[in-house]
Parts: structure tokens; C-alpha cells; sequence
């Protein structure tokens, strides 16, 4: 009898390979983005202007509307004491497990850190003031706050602002609150959605103004961090559901590549696909899949991620492997080919993030490794990088010249200037001669 996960697995056998490969693709990137035409739009705007026109009056409604927690604008922010008690409270085995990934991942941003070296001809600034986005999930997430802060301080941000809906007993989970007090990060507001994006962006009586957003978050903060960013602010990515692709030949273990697929699409909605070379493998993984999704504690909902946008794919050879994953260009990729991993990984020019071997799960990189896992989605790898100290900075070029240096330069400078008919342009070299 046919069971409804077999409708995932996709064969260069069939007749509409490439087609069912590109609707997958397509659908992949549609759960990042609203629908062309879609009434979510008009009301993110709504709300961007709601706060604009009135401050913290609009952020406290939208608040009560959309979260179902009644606030006054002097209730947004957490206080100090709030901070302090969760960071006491907290279980001192997962205390202890955050100082270290805290560790982890303030020793990687060090070291791809640009803005501490010198060059000649370019200054490099610490942003002032940003924001960082926490969803307010049913479960805590402090690892968000760890990959966003921790670059950032890194980069010499002074002022670090966490806003995150109140969902957790009419206000934010104290284990977030307490990986804000182990980072020092004093200024915690218990808001979120839109609203939260537009008090960011604009700045209220209550709430200052950021230079830059960045974090995830449903498809509504996204949206409300692209219509912010530009004029207002700078922003991260519009980051869509979570996804992982992962490359794997008959030398990888199918049930821990069935169960890496299933740590993504647990996240509903979440993506998981399975690109191999081997119709066998490809069989053990679906079996796999079917067997370990009824043990998870959101079988139905991962389920249905897995139906609409999971896939396990059974290419020919390598090659077109290669080719699709470059153009599906994933958050996550997992390479589990044996001894033939690393090589792979170097044909790989589209990726959030590369996971190399079989002892390189996703997980690694969302909790441990030190790389942030704020990373793009939705294809957008093609063009987006990874968030990293180095987005916490902004550049200045310099420019020094002296008598002599003008003179050698003034006759060239001037015939451009002339040529494109900007006559004050060349008088101001002239003057000087």
C-alpha cells in the first residue's frame, strides 16, 4: 500500500524530473516570501505608519491585538531586576552550556573579523546602535540572541537593543532574558511583529532609534524589515523557513540523514531535501523517514513540511547533483559522501553554510561551532552571505593628497571633469595650481 511520504521521492528516471525538481524549488521559495498580491502587505504598511504617526500608542495596541497582552508603554521594557532573576534562575548545566557556545562563537567571529586591521586608504567604524529580532516561538530560542549579539560586540557595537513578543507569560522567556544579562545587554523589550520592526526603525518616546535590524522571525517581520530597509535602516536578509540539502552517496548513513531532514522540517514550515546518486540509498532514507517522523513530538506538522517542501532526489551522477545544489543554493548543506566530502564541498559555490561529513550535523552550526546561523534562505545564497561581526561595521574611504600629488594628477582630473561638463568640478583642481 502506498504511503503518502513516497510522493517526495523524485527520479531522473521519470519523465518530469526536471519539472517536479523546479516546482520544489519554486515552493521552497515561495514559504519565504508572501504572494504577489497578497492583503499582508497593506497591513504591514498599515502598521509601519500606525507607529510612525503615533509612537508607543500604536505599538502598545498592535501589541494587545496581535500578542493578546495588554502593556503600557512604560511596561515594554524589561528591567533590570527581570534580568537578573532569570540569569540566577537558570538551570546552572545549560547556564554553563551557553558560556561556552558564547565562547565558541566570540573566538570564530575574532578571527574573521576585518574592521582590527589597518589598511591603507579605509577606515572601518563600529555601527553605533542595532536591534536584533527574537522570535517569541513556543519554545525559547536564546541561540538567537547568542548568534546576533556576539558578532556584534565583537565588532564593537555599543549599543545592543532585543526586542521579542510577549508570549511567555505575558512577557519574554527567562532564559532568553538570561543570555541577554550573561551579554551585558540591558535594554530588552518585551515586543514583536511588525510593530516592533517599525518602533526599531523609527525610534518612539520609549524606544531609540537603530541603525540596524537583523534576526529572524516570521514572514511578517521579514517583510516589515524590507520595507524599513534602505531609508531608515540597514537590514540582515529577509530570511524565510529554515532549510538544509543534503548531498549524500551510498557510503552515508541513511537513518542520520533521514533524521538531519527531520530537524529542519520540524520547524514548520521547514525544508528538507535529500540529493543522491543512489535509487537504493534514496529507498533506506524515505523508509527512514517514515519510521522516525512518527517519533517526533510534531509528527503531523513535520510531516507535512516533509509532503510540501521536502524532497529526496535521485540524480544520475554528481555532476547534475552539483548543479541543482548550486542553483538551489541552501541555507544548509550537508555533504555526507565519505572520503569524497571536502572535494565536494569545493565545487559548492551557493551556500549559507557547508557541513562536511557525516559528524556534522546542522545542530552543530545552530548551537556550537562559532559561525552564525543567521543565514540566508530561499535561494538568496546566491547573493546573501552568513551574518558575521563583519556586518557590524561600516567602511569610510580616505583620501589624502598633497601639492605635489595633485599636480601630477590635476591635468587628467581635469579632462574628465570637462568631458562629462562639470566645469566647477575642474575649477576646483585648477584654483590650486
Amino acid at each position: 500500500m502506498p504511503h503518502e511520504l513516497d510522493t517526495i521521492l523524485i527520479s531522473s528516471s521519470q519523465p518530469d524530473f526536471k519539472n517536479r525538481l523546479g516546482k520544489l524549488r519554486l515552493a521552497i521559495m515561495k514559504a519565504a516570501v508572501f504572494e504577489a498580491g497578497d492583503p499582508r502587505y497593506s497591513q504591514i504598511r498599515d502598521i509601519i505608519e500606525g507607529v510612525r504617526k503615533h509612537g508607543d500608542k500604536a505599538v502598545a495596541e498592535y501589541t494587545e491585538r496581535f500578542d493578546g497582552v495588554k502593556l503600557t508603554p512604560e511596561q515594554f521594557r524589561l528591567n533590570e531586576e527581570d534580568l537578573q532573576k532569570a540569569h540566577k534562575e537558570i538551570d546552572k548545566k545549560l547556564l554553563s552550556s551557553i558560556q561556552q557556545s558564547i565562547k565558541n562563537v566570540k573566538k570564530y567571529q575574532t578571527k574573521i573579523f576585518i574592521g582590527k586591521k589597518k589598511r591603507p586608504g579605509i577606515k572601518y567604524t563600529p555601527i553605533k546602535r542595532i536591534g536584533i529580532c527574537v522570535p517569541g516561538a513556543s519554545a525559547p530560542l536564546p541561540s538567537t540572541v547568542i548568534m546576533t549579539a556576539v558578532p556584534a560586540q565583537v565588532a564593537g557595537v555599543k549599543e545592543i537593543v532585543v526586542v521579542s513578543p510577549p508570549r511567555y507569560k505575558g512577557s519574554i522567556h527567562p532564559v532568553i532574558l538570561a543570555v541577554c544579562q550573561e551579554l551585558k545587554i540591558g535594554e530588552v523589550y518585551r515586543i514583536g511583529g511588525a510593530q516592533a520592526v517599525a518602533a526599531l526603525a523609527f525610534g518612539t518616546n520609549k524606544i531609540g532609534k537603530v541603525h540596524k535590524i537583523v534576526g529572524p522571525g516570521n514572514t511578517w517581520v521579514q517583510f516589515a524589515k524590507r520595507e524599513v530597509f534602505g531609508m531608515l535602516v540597514d537590514i540582515d536578509s529577509i530570511a524565510g523557513p529554515s532549510e538544509v540539502l543534503i548531498i549524500a552517496n551510498d557510503k552515508a548513513n541513511p537513518a542520520w540523514v533521514a533524521a538531519d531532514m527531520l530537524s529542519q522540517a520540524e520547524h514548520n514550515p521547514g525544508s528538507a531535501v535529500v540529493f543522491t546518486d543512489s535509487k537504493h540509498f534514496a529507498k533506506q532514507v524515505l523508509d527512514e523517514l517514515k519510521k522516525q517522523v512518527k517519533q517526533l513530538n510534531r509528527a503531523q506538522k513535520t510531516n507535512e513540511c516533509l509532503k510540501k517542501f521536502s524532497g529526496i532526489v535521485v540524480f544520475e551522477n554528481m555532476q547534475g547533483i552539483i548543479e541543482w545544489a548550486n542553483d538551489f543554493a541552501s541555507e544548509h548543506l550537508e555533504i555526507q559522501c565519505g572520503g569524497e566530502s571536502r572535494k565536494l564541498a569545493e565545487r559548492i559555490e551557493n551556500a549559507g553554510a557547508i557541513f562536511i561529513g557525516d559528524y556534522s550535523p546542522v545542530a552543530v552550526g545552530d548551537y556550537w561551532a562559532g559561525p552564525s546561523h543567521t543565514l540566508p534562505t530561499g535561494m538568496t545564497a546566491k547573493f546573501f552571505s552568513p551574518l558575521s561581526a563583519n556586518d557590524f561595521i561600516k567602511s569610510t574611504s580616505i583620501i589624502e593628497y598633497d601639492k605635489e600629488k595633485l599636480a601630477q594628477s590635476a591635468d587628467d582630473i581635469i579632462r574628465l571633469a570637462e568631458t562629462e561638463g562639470l566645469d566647477a568640478h575642474a575649477k576646483s583642481i585648477k584654483i590650486r595650481q
